[in-house]
């Protein structure tokens, strides 16, 4: 009778609800999404899920209730509606649903969170919503910031390098005797590079404003065509496998003229196969990528990959000079007169041969010699010559335009400030300054900025008021705790305080106040020493101390001279500042009030 009872409630529910209890129970989470499977919302039918699972099995332990929350993520109680928001909330979340345990490999493709990310989305909730972008589009894209993008472009590069190295020696010295390891790696290298080709009509693009990822694959694809296809395509010619399969026709025919023919053919598809040199755009290409998809975004990573593909750009170039220095005399099968015979290099080693080979390129390229002290024997020579001499050319002019660009960037601020020096000098120089009061004005630079010139009112004005009040906090807050009429207050005063502080150095023997002048600011001694002088006494004041309160409660006259002892570096507060500062804070305005008439007499700063 209960079971029926039970049921005939179950069935009045389904009807009131509109839907099977038995599809709520049973409801599951779809982990790329975060929600509920089903028509209703994932929060509504979370919680009727549980509700009916609750009124349905009322003798169900405690420990079967944890249970299932546990394996649904949600909170153990139904009634708790703010843990269960939360809990739905979290399971909404990219970040749990596009892990590898719950997306699989299909996590590889969606991007990571870093610093190029967060710099091109603006924060972590707008990457998780990339992510779902990118799920919700139910297409194969490797996004541009994903993991499989970084290790791809760090694979491709290296695979394209040793391309571009192994290439040309294996035409110029190892003459058809490269072994099957070699011709391995050049069956991989033509299918990874073909697979390139494929791979590209998939990958995700940054957008030439830099403030979007291209995912739609006709615009890749369009993309794609117009730019780096073409290229490609050429690069990625399978010459591998041409020469795989002509080395087995080679080694397996016993016809001495189908050996020669194809010793020829052997010979056109090696040159041939210097096609695959225009892999070298690829190479450039990558560095390119791997600059923008990094995750460091600061300017010595950047100015290092710089460094980096420049300088791998001279060594293949001399690379390649050095091989075709002993590639056009072996095509010449060797005359008499070359320089291989000369230096009797017929029967050396690949090493010997290839070292002989660079040391003549670089000479011609730098211009010193013809390397074997020889003037060329041929017009094949020479143009090789000639060659070597303008390549020797463009990389010093690459390397010194190069090196003078990264010159010029470093340290802009040391450059500002001796520009800032020089025009200072030309002016007191100018005004026929004394050279006592020029060297305190030099010195009085040099203590104020140290040798770097920055604006410290337009950085501050450039950043967040919170980061202003962090930077402030960090330098000043210590200060201004010192100080009795600051000590137990609001900290949002102290935070409109710190606003408020000016920046000022003073040189040893200045006068920063004079006794009975009126004044209107206040000091906190950050570095230095200052001695605080009266017609009856004499007090020596340094790092963490203050002067100055007085005139900057009453705006009267300041009660003792202070002079600097050494190069001091202060913080000041003027009373028109701190007067504003106080216009938010009326209870404060009235403790200090009540103070100053308490403390009517004054006394000494």
């Amino acid at each position: 009778m209960e079971r029926e009872r039970e049921r005939e409630g179950e069935r009045e529910r389904e009807q009131r609800d509109g839907y099977p209890l038995a599809s709520l129970r049973t409801a599951s989470i779809s982990p790329e999404v975060g929600s509920l499977d089903g028509k209703l919302p994932c929060d509504q039918k979370g919680r009727s899920g549980l509700v009916e699972e609750s009124k349905v099995r009322p003798h169900s332990s405690r420990e079967e209730k944890g249970s299932r929350a546990e394996r649904r993520g949600w909170p153990e109680r139904s009634d708790d509606q703010s843990g269960l928001r939360s809990a739905m909330e979290k399971l909404k979340s990219p970040a749990v649903g596009c892990t590898t345990a719950t997306c699989g490999w299909r996590a590889l493709l969606l991007p990571q969170l870093n610093r190029q990310s967060l710099y091109m989305y603006g924060s972590e909730v707008a990457v998780e919503k990339e992510c779902i972008r990118q799920l919700q589009s139910g297409v194969f894209v490797i996004h541009p910031f994903s993991l499989m993008r970084s290790y791809y472009i760090m694979c491709m590069m290296a695979i394209t390098f040793l391309n571009l190295i192994g290439i040309p020696m294996e035409i110029a010295f190892l003459d058809g005797n490269s072994g099957l390891a070699w011709e391995g790696f050049n069956v991989f290298s033509d299918t990874l590079f073909l697979i390139d080709v494929a791979l590209n009509f998939r990958m995700g693009i940054i957008a030439e404003d830099g403030e979007e990822a291209i995912l739609d694959i006709k615009r890749i694809r369009v993309s794609y065509l117009r730019t780096w296809f073409i290229p490609d395509v050429i690069a990625a010619f399978p010459i591998g496998y041409i020469l795989l399969f002509a080395d087995l026709q080679y080694h397996n025919d016993d016809n001495p003229s189908k050996t020669n023919k194809m010793m020829r053919i052997l010979m056109f598809v090696r040159i041939l196969s210097l096609i695959r040199l225009a892999r070298v755009s690829r190479l450039v290409r990558f560095f390119n990528e791997v600059e923008k998809v990094s995750n460091a975004n600061l300017e010595v990573v950047r100015l290092f990959f710089r460094i980096l593909s420049l300088f791998m750009m001279i060594f293949l170039l001399c690379h390649w000079n050095g091989c075709i220095q002993y590639f056009v005399p072996m095509l010449e099968e060797f005359p008499t007169d070359c320089w291989v015979r000369k230096e009797n290099l017929m029967n050396a080693t690949v090493i010997v041969k290839y070292s002989w080979g660079v040391f003549r390129a670089l000479s011609q390229m730098i211009a010193l010699s013809y390397g074997s002290m020889d003037a060329p024997t041929n017009y094949v020579e020479m143009w090789i010559v000639m060659v070597s001499m303008v390549s020797g050319c463009l990389m010093y002019t690459v390397l010194v335009a190069n090196a003078t660009t990264m010159i010029a960037n470093i340290d802009p601020a040391a450059k500002e400030y001796k520009s800032k020096m020089s025009r200072l000098e030309h002016y007191m120089a100018f005004m026929k300054l004394p050279p006592e009061l020029q060297l305190r004005i030099s010195n009085y630079y040099q203590a104020r900025y140290g040798g770097k010139w920055f604006d410290e009112k337009d950085v501050m004005a450039t950043v967040s008021s919170s980061l202003k009040e962090q930077i402030l906090e960090m330098m000043c807050s210590r200060l201004l705790r010192k100080v009795p009429m600051f000590q137990n207050r609001d900290e949002n005063f102290i935070n409109v305080i710190l606003l408020k502080l000016d920046y000022e150095v003073y040189q040893e023997g200045d006068v920063i106040v004079r006794q009975n002048v009126p004044g209107d600011r206040m000091f906190f001694i950050d570095h230095g020493q200052v001695l605080v002088e009266t017609d009856s006494y004499e007090r020596e004041l340094c790092d963490g101390d203050f002067f100055g309160e007085t005139c900057v409660l009453t705006k009267g006259k300041h009660l003792a001279t202070v002079k600097a002892l050494t190069d001091c570096q202060c913080f000041s507060l003027s009373w028109d500042d701190f007067q504003e500062a106080l216009r938010g804070f009326p209870e404060v305005k009235k403790d200090l009030e009540k103070m100053v008439q308490l403390n009517s007499d004054g006394g000494l700063v």
